[in-house]
């Protein structure tokens, strides 16, 4: 520690960044526990998110299996070429506890049966039934993209916030006290020898 100097000035500068660090530390240690504790809850949405998801495909999967074997596959194949639009969402984001997630918001994937482009007098009501579930496996596969997405950046700040307390509680502070033992040890030794 040669770089230091040991004066007053220099140990009331060092005492201010111990405290300053020490207040750090403790609302990372806060800020890591609250996510941790947040985790728990997002691990279970996205988990049922993708059961969910899961589900409705197999139940779209069985529509048109259905479908096919009810209207063949050529009819069913021009009506899936036919269909018109593009499903429509407003991504923005939400704030847990200093961690920006993405947030899906007014997803519009439901078409009317006018706006679906083939003619409801040529099909039947099978191909609607098919097509309508399709659009909720739509719906619940944007749900699982955003209860995953906010997992992994949760995640993310975790490991974040667990590297800055360990390097503040293991590194820095015990550092910082060093030194400050250091410049007090030099000071005390300064005082005697002038007496």
């Amino acid at each position: 520690m040669p770089q230091i100097k040991p004066t007053r000035s220099e140990l009331i500068k060092l005492q201010r960044k111990i405290k300053l660090s020490k207040t750090g530390y403790t609302i990372l240690k806060k800020k890591r526990d609250g996510l941790v504790m947040n985790l728990f809850d997002m691990v279970d949405n996205a988990k049922e998110a993708q059961e969910t998801l899961e589900k409705s495909f197999e139940v779209a999967n069985k529509y048109l299996g259905m479908t096919l074997a009810f209207e063949g596959e050529v009819s069913v194949e021009s009506c899936a070429l036919i269909k018109k639009g593009t499903p429509e969402f407003y991504l923005s984001s939400k704030n847990i506890m200093g961690v920006s997630v993405p947030k899906i918001s007014d997803l519009s994937i439901k078409t009317g049966i006018k706006e679906r482009g083939y003619s409801i007098l040529s099909t039947s009501s099978k191909i609607d039934e098919t097509v309508g579930e399709y659009e909720k496996v739509l719906e619940y596969v944007a749900k699982a993209v955003e209860a995953e997405s906010t997992l992994k950046k949760v995640l993310n700040e975790i490991e974040v916030t667990k590297r800055r307390v360990n390097a503040l509680e293991y590194v820095m502070i015990p550092n910082l006290e060093d030194t400050i033992k250091f410049i007090t040890m030099k000071l005390d030794e300064m005082a005697r020898s002038s007496n």
